[in-house]
């Protein structure tokens, strides 16, 4: 038996266990292991939402057991304090883990440089529990300054400081400055009294852009009323102060740190045991292995690794950890079946940084030809590559949450999109009129019963073929096609008023040929009769009008009702047998597909006991094909 060992459940952890299960799911001679001291990944790029108030906190947390469902993945809670690479063995308080492959993706920690004051009177931002203590510092800071009477302790509550211009830097105070205005009016505060400053060592934000970008970053940080403060000497920080260079104490309850990381605490403790560069950073070659222990594999932040042809390490990035999980996981199934290892070549395709809700700038592309973007664009190709990354995590599952709070359940139209698509009402207003168009089918349906019942082998539904040879019993169809009653005394003369008396919707010519080449596939004979498919056509297209209108009116499996609604509308449009009347059916059945029968219908005791029935299948769970 193989043990491979994966530590922290970040984003190299998470992405090297799944490939390591993919490629291990049938040798049972192969343990696979992964601990973590909490139960849940964090999406870290996501922490400045959660911060201020955008998005809910369970939003940024995903369960590693629903990640690992029905994988050969043992998810391990633990915290371990110590790796002996002589005997390959983790230690925690609690236990003894042995293993035969490391994977060390214990991710970083912030890094305070020595400077006084720092790491004992800031905030770090660099977790799950570091965005929640965060949102409820800044609203009990104007909790606090509404009630206070000292102008300059409330000026001191509601100044915010964050240190560091880089991403996550810039990415927070652009949050905040969008959820200034709305804690403002909750608690009755001029905007004018908060705020907010950014401020960095280095001469510029987001140095590793563009200057274009940065420009236009800059532009928008100020355009919120966000002070930047560049090429600050950062030299101490008190107790409610920071020192932004020597003559510029600012006094400030609130100092966030996001000026920089190193290697995380464990790997901190390893000493010479391991060579480390670059701020506690593991030295790997070019197969992503200590260079120290050929059996250790390191993923993510923990990596340092020069690619060939540059000269700077690879960056500490999420992209860097999704590169490298998939070159890990081959080379510990290399070693282990005596194959060939792959070398670590990324090649990253930019980066990008949000400043709120509703504008970013991105520099985006392939290796050696990138595209700057900014504001829509920019903010489409984030929300894009996150929900790339979330399909490869938990699949479906995740990326349908990440679209509910991310477009449709945004509240204060905080969304690229606006709030164009988040707004929502209740579902009850909807039920009137998903009755009356479930009644209407109904009614078609039955009235359309009746004639196959007196009949049926007479064809209405279907017109007849244009090459027919009997001309009367052709405009005949046409007639009853088109519902009317008139007596005709010719052919022509039917077909003739049939058209006055309804107008058909026009059809474009290609989907009229497509649909006519269709029906002389399937339900015309040489002759211009019809085959014994048009009889059976027609009997199942009156039974699902009778079928659709009933669940419409019971509210059960509206959704589905009502894209089935919409799709027997749209045969009957490319036959040009569609009345303007179809519209009115069409548009009804859209408004209906959203949650209408979960509001006096059957949905409402039905959908639930299905999704609990439906997340038991092994395969749902493997593929996460389901909504919490």
């Amino acid at each position: 038996m193989k043990k491979i060992v994966i530590l922290g459940g970040g984003y190299g952890g998470v992405l090297t266990a799944k490939k390591l299960a993919k490629k291990f799911k049938n040798n049972k001679e192969i343990e696979i292991k992964l601990i973590d001291r909490n139960p849940y990944h964090t999406l870290l790029t996501e922490l400045h939402e959660v911060a201020a108030n955008r998005a809910p906190e369970d939003s940024i947390k995903i369960d590693l057991k629903k990640i690992f469902a029905g994988l050969k993945v043992d998810v391990v809670l633990d915290e371990v304090t110590n790796i002996d690479f002589k005997t390959k063995k983790l230690t925690s308080e609690k236990a003894t883990y042995a293993y035969d492959y490391l994977v060390i993706g214990t991710g970083s920690k912030p890094t305070f440089f020595g400077i006084p004051g720092a790491e004992e009177n800031t905030l770090s931002f660099w977790s799950y529990d570091d965005a929640v203590a965060l949102k409820r510092q800044i609203r009990d800071m104007y909790t606090l300054a509404a009630k206070e009477k000292n102008a300059a302790v409330r000026r001191s509550m509601l100044t915010f400081v964050v240190v560091g211009a880089g991403f996550t830097g810039v990415e927070l105070i652009g949050e905040m400055a969008e959820n200034r205005d709305e804690l403002c009016n909750e608690f009755f505060i001029d905007p004018s009294e908060v705020r907010l400053i950014v401020a960095d060592m280095a001469p510029k934000v987001l140095p590793i852009l563009p200057d274009k970008l940065i420009q236009k970053a800059e532009a928008r940080l100020r355009k919120l009323n966000i002070e930047i403060v560049t090429s600050a000497k950062i030299t101490e920080v008190g107790k409610g102060s920071v020192a932004l260079g020597e003559k510029n104490i600012v006094d400030a309850h609130t100092v966030v740190w996001t000026a920089g990381v190193e290697g995380s605490e464990l790997v901190g403790t390893l000493g010479d045991n391991v060579q480390q560069q670059g701020r506690k950073r593991i030295v790997t070659n070019e197969n992503l292995e200590s260079v120290d222990h050929k059996n250790v594999y390191v993923v993510g932040d923990n990596i340092f690794f020069i690619p060939e042809g540059e000269t700077r390490p690879v960056p500490q990035m999420v992209e860097n950890a999704e590169q490298a999980a998939p070159v890990i996981a081959t080379n510990i199934a290399a070693d282990i079946n005596g194959t060939a290892k792959k070398a670590y070549k990324p090649g990253f395709h930019g980066t990008m940084v949000s400043i709120g809700s509703r504008y970013g700038v991105a520099n985006v592309g392939l290796p050696g030809k990138f595209f700057m973007l900014t504001g829509f664009m920019a903010m489409l190709s984030k929300h894009f590559i996150n929900m790339f990354y979330l399909s490869q995590v938990v699949g479906f599952n995740k990326v349908w949450t990440y679209m509910m709070h991310e477009f449709f359940h945004v509240e204060n139209r905080k969304s690229f999109l606006g709030g164009y698509f988040s707004k929502r009402s209740p579902n009850f207003w909807i039920v009137p009129l998903r009755m009356l168009l479930g009644g209407m089918w109904l009614y078609e349906g039955i009235d359309k019963l009746k004639k196959i019942w007196e009949d049926p082998d007479k064809i209405f539904l279907i017109p007849a073929a244009p090459y027919a040879t009997d001309a009367a019993s052709a405009a005949s169809v046409a007639v009853d096609a088109v519902k009317t009653t008139v007596d005709a005394s010719s052919a022509a003369s039917a077909v003739s008023t049939a058209k006055e008396a309804v107008v058909a919707l026009p059809v474009p010519g290609f989907v009229y040929n497509t649909t006519n080449w269709f029906m002389d596939l399937m339900f015309y004979n040489n002759d211009g009769s019809y085959t014994f498919l048009a009889k059976w056509f027609q009997i199942g297209m009156v039974c699902a009008e009778i079928v659709f209108g009933v669940m419409l009116i019971v509210g059960l499996f509206t959704a589905i009702s009502s894209i089935a609604t919409i799709g027997m509308a749209v045969m009957i449009w490319s036959t040009k047998m569609a009345s303007t009347e179809m519209l009115w059916y069409t548009a009804a059945a859209i408004a209906t597909i959203g949650g209408s029968g979960s509001v006096f219908g059957l949905d409402y005791y039905v959908l639930p006991w299905l999704k609990k029935q439906w997340k038991k299948i092994p395969l749902v769970r493997r593929w996460y094909l389901y909504t919490d």
